[in-house]
C-alpha cells in the first residue's frame, strides 16, 4: 500500500555492497519501510582476481531503487543517500559513460607485485603520513593504473581527458544525474591513496607515484549536501542526491557514533571495526589505518579502522567451496551442536590478511583437524575466526592509543546471530550492544541524505533515533579465553608468508 501525500519527510537509500544491492525506504523516526535487494554476481578470472560488472551494479541499482519507491508517493521522498563498498573503482568513457573494463573490487590483489615494488622502493611512509593507509592492493590507485595499463589505448585517453574513473558511489551518481555530476565524498576518495586526508584534497606526488591521472579524478565533497538531482526520466520525479559515504563510515554514522571513543564493528563480507577519534588524525603504529569518518560542513571527523578481509565469505565458502552447508544460517545451529571447535582454528587468509597483519601472500588454513572433526567444528571455526580477529583490531587499537567508550556496537548481516554477539563479548572481554536496526549502513547513508535536505535538524536528532536491541556482556571465563585466544595466535603465526 502506498504511503499518502504528506511532507517530504523519508529517504531512499541505496546500499551498493560487494554481494548485493539494497534499497531502503526510511520514515523520518529511521524506521525502514521498504527493503528491496538483489544479489551481485562476482566474477574470478583469474587466481586472486575479483570483478564486478558495473552494468549489472547500474541495472540492479535501478531495479531496487524503483521497487523501493513504489512503496511511497514520490512527493513524500526528500532525497536519496548512497553507501558503497569502497576501493572498488570503476574506468568509463565520458562521453559514452560506458565502462573500459570491469569494476576491480576491493578484494582483488593483482595488483600485489606493484605494491611490493613501490615498498621496496620506500614509498610506503609517504603514502602512510599523507592517507593514512598503507601500500597494499586493497586500495584503489593501484587498481586504477592496472585498468589503464591493460586496456588498449586507455593510458593515452585518460591523458587526453577522455576518461573517468571512481568508486562505486561516484559511478552511480554519474549514472544518477546522466552523466551531469563526476564527484565523490571524503570517505571513498580517502580509500584510493590518493587523497591527502589533512588537506582533503587529491594530492599530486601520489597521483605520480602511482600513475594515475589526475584528469581522471572526480571532484571531493562533504558527505552531507545535494551533490545532484536524477535525471529526467530515470523515476517519475527529479530527486535530490543528499548524501554519500563509504559503507563502513556508513556504518559508524548510522550507529550514532558521534563522541570519540564510540566503535562500531560491521560483520558482512568482510569485518571492519571503526572507533572515533575526533578533529585530529590518529596514526597508527599498529598497521591500522587512519582514515576521515565523516565530513559535515567542511569539519572532518577521523577514526581508526581495522579492516578484515574475510568474515562471512568464510561461511559463504563453506556453502559454495565444501558444500558442508546448504545455507548460512546453518552455522548457528551447527556451532551450538557442538561444545567446542575440538581444537580447530580456521584462518580465513583466502585474499591475504588484513589488518593488522597486512599480508597479502598469507592463505588460508585450517589446523588442529583429527579425524573425529566434523562439519560443526568447521562451521564453528568460521564462526570463531571473526571474533579472534576482531580481537586482534581491538588490541592494535588500544595500543595506539585510540579513545574507547568500553562498548562496541555491532551490525551486518552476521550481527543477527546471537551465538556470535555472546562470543564476540567474550573474546573481547567487553559488552557487545546490537542495534533495533542492523541495517546501520543504508541508515548511515540515509541520515547523512536527511541532513543535507532538512529531515534531520542535527547530529541529536540522529543520536536519539539509536536503539539497543540486545546487550550482550563477557561470561566466559578467563582461563578459557586465554587458552582460545593462544590457539589463534598459534594458527595466524603458522599461516604468516613472512615476505
Amino acid at each position: 500500500m502506498l504511503v499518502g501525500v504528506g511532507r517530504a519527510d523519508h529517504i531512499l537509500a541505496i546500499d551498493q555492497g560487494t554481494t548485493s544491492t539494497r534499497a531502503i525506504l526510511f520514515d523520518c523516526e529511521a524506521r525502514p519501510l521498504r527493503v528491496a535487494q538483489r544479489g551481485l554476481e562476482q566474477h574470478y578470472p583469474a587466481a586472486g582476481h575479483v570483478e564486478h560488472d558495473p552494468e549489472a551494479i547500474w541495472a540492479d541499482t535501478l531495479a531496487v531503487a524503483s521497487e523501493a519507491l513504489s512503496a511511497i508517493e514520490l512527493d513524500r521522498i526528500a532525497g536519496i543517500g548512497i553507501a558503497n563498498q569502497r576501493e572498488t573503482i570503476v574506468v568509463w568513457d565520458r562521453a559514452t559513460g560506458q565502462p573500459v573494463h570491469r569494476a576491480i573490487v576491493w578484494q582483488d590483489r593483482r595488483t600485489a607485485d606493484e605494491c611490493a615494488r613501490l615498498k621496496r622502493e620506500g614509498t610506503e611512509e609517504l603514502v602512510r603520513e599523507k592517507t593514512g593507509l598503507l601500500l597494499d592492493p586493497y586500495f584503489s590507485a593501484a587498481k586504477i593504473a592496472w585498468v589503464l595499463d591493460h586496456v588498449p589505448g586507455a593510458r593515452a585517453r585518460s591523458e587526453r581527458g577522455e576518461l573517468a574513473c571512481g568508486t562505486i558511489d561516484c559511478f552511480l551518481l554519474w549514472r544518477l544525474t546522466g552523466g551531469a555530476v563526476h564527484a565523490t565524498d571524503v570517505t571513498n576518495a580517502a580509500r584510493t591513496a590518493l587523497l591527502d586526508i589533512r588537506g582533503n584534497c587529491w594530492d599530486e606526488e601520489l597521483c605520480r607515484l602511482f600513475r594515475v591521472p589526475a584528469q581522471l579524478l572526480p571532484e571531493v565533497h562533504d558527505n552531507s549536501r545535494i551533490f545532484g538531482v536524477t535525471a529526467p526520466g530515470l523515476f517519475d520525479r527529479q530527486l535530490p542526491i543528499g548524501g554519500m559515504a563509504g559503507d563502513q563510515q556508513a556504518a559508524l554514522f548510522g550507529q550514532a557514533c558521534f563522541d570519540p571513543g564510540m566503535t562500531k564493528s560491521t560483520y558482512g563480507t568482510g569485518c571492519f571495526m571503526l572507533v572515533n577519534t575526533g578533529r585530529v588524525p590518529l596514526l597508527s603504529k599498529q598497521r591500522l589505518l587512519t582514515t576521515p569518518g565523516y565530513r559535515l560542513a567542511g569539519e572532518t571527523i577521523y577514526a581508526l579502522e581495522g579492516s578484515i578481509f574475510v568474515a562471512g565469505a568464510a561461511v559463504k565458502w563453506l556453502r559454495d567451496g565444501l558444500g558442508v552447508i546448504a545455507d548460512a544460517a546453518e552455522t548457528d545451529t551447527m556451532a551450538t551442536q557442538v561444545s567446542d571447535s575440538h581444537g580447530v582454528y580456521m584462518v580465513p587468509a583466502f585474499v591475504g590478511l588484513g589488518a593488522p597483519h597486512w599480508d597479502p601472500d598469507a592463505r588460508g588454513a585450517i589446523f588442529g583437524l583429527t579425524l573425529d572433526a566434523a562439519a560443526a567444528h568447521l562451521a564453528r571455526a568460521a564462526l570463531e575466526a571473526v571474533a579472534y580477529q576482531t580481537l586482534d583490531l581491538a588490541e592494535a587499537m588500544e595500543r595506539d592509543g585510540a579513545p574507547h567508550s568500553g562498548t562496541i556496537r555491532i551490525d551486518g548481516g552476521m550481527a543477527a546471530n546471537s551465538w556470535l554477539g555472546q562470543l564476540l563479548a567474550d573474546i573481547l572481554d567487553c559488552p557487545v550492544e546490537r542495534p533495533r536496526n542492523l541495517e546501520t549502513t543504508a541508515l548511515g547513508a540515509a541520515f547523512l541524505a536527511g541532513l543535507a535536505t532538512g529531515v534531520w535538524p542535527g547530529l541529536d536528532a540522529l543520536a536519539r533515533t539509536w536503539e539497543a536491541q540486545d546487550r550482550f556482556v563477557p561470561a566466559m571465563p578467563q582461563d578459557q579465553r586465554e587458552r582460545l585466544v593462544a590457539g589463534w595466535r598459534n594458527a595466524v603465526a603458522r599461516t604468516l608468508s613472512r615476505r
